[in-house]
């Protein structure tokens, strides 16, 4: 599975973005696909994930009431949509998929950078 992340950018606090996760190859083995976010000079940490036969979502305490996790099978892409950003949500976000019953993420997209500005 090929992972493609896409829909950062730079925009002001109490903004919104979707990123976007095309996933190709073998979706079908596509367990879960999941979002993490790297801040400068932090560890990547986990932001949410989505079930993706069954559509449900986990997100961290974090972001919960601000970002969602959702996904077109049909298009075989996951989104993740930021509202009410803030200055600390600016990191690199990745996409990472794994197989069903598999507890490893081995499918990761390229990253796509959000910026917040104050």
């Amino acid at each position: 599975v090929q992972l493609q992340a896409s829909g950062g950018g730079l925009v002001q606090a109490g903004d919104s973005l979707r990123l976007s996760c095309a996933a190709s190859g073998r979706t079908a083995s596509l367990g879960y696909m999941a979002w993490f976010r790297q801040a400068p000079e932090k560890a990547r940490a986990w932001v949410g994930h989505i079930g993706w036969k069954s559509g449900t979502t986990n997100l961290a305490d974090s972001v919960k009431g601000r970002f969602t996790i959702y996904r077109e099978k049909d298009k075989n892409t996951g989104y993740l949509q930021l509202n009410t950003l803030e200055p600390e949500d600016t990191a690199v976000y990745y996409c990472a998929g794994r197989r069903a019953g598999s507890m490893d993420y081995d499918y990761w997209g390229q990253g796509t950078l959000v910026t917040v500005s104050s």
